[in-house]
């Protein structure tokens, strides 16, 4: 009976965990954030209905390893090549500047330089899970935004190995001279080697054996003793669990199976985690946060303000606009989940106090909070500063085109991602002059030496969109990731040339009538012609005639796709199609060499009997024969033409190329 409170305590967590899902949900605030609430109302310090938290811990460190693992699983070599330069050169800047920055800052207020240093890492780390899930929710992940948040967060994930390694080091319980720290290093690497040579070479043979067996039970199974045997590898060579569980991801991550794999360990991920952050919140203590509120308060306004400045200077540095570079530093100042892995690491080293880490841990939470509006509020910070510092546009337009290079009525293209790039080859063909605005630099050097018109700059910018010549331009097609960017830009380029064509691609629908409200001509979301392009396909399979189909899809897509957002709508479709479906049409089959109507009579392929089709003519070669008799021998390469209504051409066809007899009471 021991194992009662134990579960007691899980059955809290879960059905807490389901509760904050739900409203956090309703009231669009990460469930991140609900889980640290959470964890400090039924923690030991508040309201404890989970009073022993010793083992829940036990859980919560098997949730960090479990996101370890799925992270090293979701770090392609081929995603981290796309973002190289972001990866490489933003995500070392931040980790080198904002750890020097904290270590000169920790030094001033008396703490050791192991001490200052171990600050330094925690400090530096942001959170992934609360970050990427707000993108997401966004739809910013392809954005610039985006792309650079991604890579400087995954520099940060692959760095925590390289922190936990030397926590011994600072905290000095492992000599800490260089001799030392590179013995350290080296120890690493021989672990990072051992468990790259065991995954390397011994996991894909385990994985494909698994597969082979077809169960997925056992699938699931192997991925988790996967995780946890690499896990426990590296701690039985005296590092991390989190470290083996990393490093066995990221090698599984180029195997066939990883696809499978994430999706098996993802109901497994997620439950820990809730756990994970829900101990977290656990882990404060109320009583010592409400007594030093004012050192908490100004602690997590440093840590945002030091990041945010950091993180600034290095976006800005990388030759991006004032907007991304603000919008990436308000986004990526927090604290992160790994830090609290982090701190537990030093609290069991001695790097930090008790009340040091009680300090740090309620002001880590505190900008774990308050990062979803930082991030809601970021497009309005960055606007206010672009107005109190007007003259940062000339930086971001030198050295570029002029609008003297610019004929008039030309196409301003918006984003040079693959929509972009098939538009420009189009134009390109016709003769149609035209220019494209992008906010890669890298992409923007690469496409003008191919000669391309292109040139760096930010749609939002009313001297960006004079560059390209706006006021005498014929039509502006937005082809970016970026909903803000592209509202915003929506609406000054129609404010800077009331008759210009706006079109505008969008990912999804929600943000359609705000587009035709801020002035876009013609707004096309991916989501319903995708649906179209489905729907067309399928009625073409049933001999829908063509020109129904398009008149069906000018119909759609003349009405701004409400027949697809409102049900009344559809129901109109319905009946229209259903009328269209019970009409006759006339389809033209082509009798092929071996097909099961060459050699027979029509007497004896008896179409009309077997599925009501009546044969009004055989055309054989240049001569059609109409209404052919009933002993009119059909050959190879002759075209039957086929009267009926869509389902008696449906079951002709199956008999004419399959010589299977459908009932007619099937599909009718």
């Amino acid at each position: 009976m021991h194992m009662i409170p134990f579960l007691n305590d899980f059955l809290v967590i879960l059905s807490a965990a389901i509760v904050v899902i739900l409203v956090a949900h309703r009231i669009h605030v990460p469930v991140v954030v609900g889980f640290l609430l959470t964890g400090l109302l039924i923690g030991p310090h508040s309201l404890a209905l989970v009073p022993n938290q010793e083992q829940v811990e036990v859980l919560a460190e098997i949730g960090v390893v479990i996101l370890l693992f799925t992270i090293g699983l979701e770090f392609s070599l081929e995603r981290l090549n796309q973002i190289r330069r972001t990866f490489l050169l933003g995500g070392s800047l931040q980790a080198l500047i904002t750890s020097l920055a904290v270590v000169g800052l920790s030094t001033l207020f008396g703490f050791s330089l192991g001490e200052s240093i171990f600050i330094g890492f925690l400090i530096t780390l942001s959170s992934t899970a609360i970050v990427l899930k707000l993108y997401d929710q966004r739809r910013e992940i392809d954005a610039p935004q985006g792309k650079l948040v991604i890579g400087i967060l995954l520099f940060q994930d692959f760095l925590i190995v390289l922190m936990i390694v030397l926590v011994p080091v600072l905290a000095g319980t492992v000599e800490a001279s260089i001799s030392s720290v590179l013995l350290r290093l080296g120890e690493g690497i021989i672990v990072v080697g051992v468990v790259f040579v065991a995954a390397r070479f011994l996991m894909p043979k385990v994985l494909r054996a698994i597969v082979a067996l077809r169960i997925r039970e056992v699938f699931v199974l192997g991925a988790v003793v996967a995780c946890l045997g690499f896990a426990f590898l590296t701690a039985a060579m005296d590092f991390s669990f989190a470290l083996g569980a990393f490093l066995a991801g990221i090698i599984i991550s180029e195997s066939e199976y990883s696809h499978q794999v994430v999706a098996e360990m993802m109901p497994f991920r997620d439950v820990f985690n809730s756990i994970f952050f829900i101990s977290i919140g656990m882990l404060l203590n109320l009583q010592y946060a409400a007594a030093n509120m004012s050192i908490v308060l100004l602690l997590g306004v440093a840590i945002l303000s030091i990041k945010a400045l950091v993180v600034l200077a290095i976006v800005l540095m990388m030759k991006y606009p004032l907007r991304i570079s603000v919008l990436v530093a308000v986004s990526i100042a927090q604290i992160g989940e790994f830090s609290f892995v982090l701190m537990k690491v030093g609290q069991s080293n001695g790097l930090l106090s008790d009340g040091l880490y009680q300090s740090f841990l309620a002001s880590s939470i505190l900008t774990m909070m308050v990062t979803p509006f930082l991030i809601r509020s970021g497009p309005a910070i960055a606007g206010y500063i672009l107005k109190v510092m007007p003259w940062k546009s000339r930086t971001e337009t030198e050295g570029e085109l002029t609008p003297e290079e610019i004929r008039r009525d030309h196409v301003i293209i918006v984003g040079y991602g693959l929509n972009g790039r098939n538009l420009t080859r189009v134009l390109k063909e016709t003769g149609i002059q035209y220019v494209v605005i992008e906010l890669n630099g890298e992409t923007v050097r690469k496409a003008r030496r191919v000669g391309q018109p292109i040139f760096y700059g930010d749609v939002t910018r009313k001297d960006i969109l004079r560059l390209c010549a706006i006021e005498t331009a014929s039509t502006i097609v937005f082809a970016i990731s970026d909903p803000k960017a592209t509202m915003d830009g929506v609406r000054l380029a129609r404010s800077m040339n009331p008759s210009i064509h706006i079109i505008v691609r969008t990912r999804t629908i929600t943000e359609l009538d705000a587009l035709y409200k801020a002035g876009a001509n013609e707004v096309i979301p991916e989501e319903f012609e995708t649906s179209i392009e489905i729907f067309t396909r399928v009625l073409s399979r049933f001999h829908i005639p063509r020109n129904i189909i398009a008149a069906q899809e000018r119909f759609i897509r003349g009405e701004g796709y409400r027949v697809l957002r409102t049900p009344a709508r559809q129901q109109v479709v319905s009946e229209k199609m259903m009328h269209w479906l019970a009409a006759g049409t006339t389809e033209v089959f082509l009798v092929e060499e071996g097909g099961k109507a060459a050699g027979k009579t029509v007497l004896a392929l008896d179409l009309h009997g077997k599925t009501g089709v009546n044969v009004i003519a055989i055309v054989r070669g240049e001569k059609s024969t109409t209404n052919p008799s009933p002993d009119f021998r059909i050959d190879p390469g002759d075209a039957l033409v086929l009267v009926g209504n869509h389902a008696e051409i449906e079951r002709a066809f199956v008999l004419l190329e399959f010589g299977t007899e459908v009932s007619k009471g099937t599909g009718d």
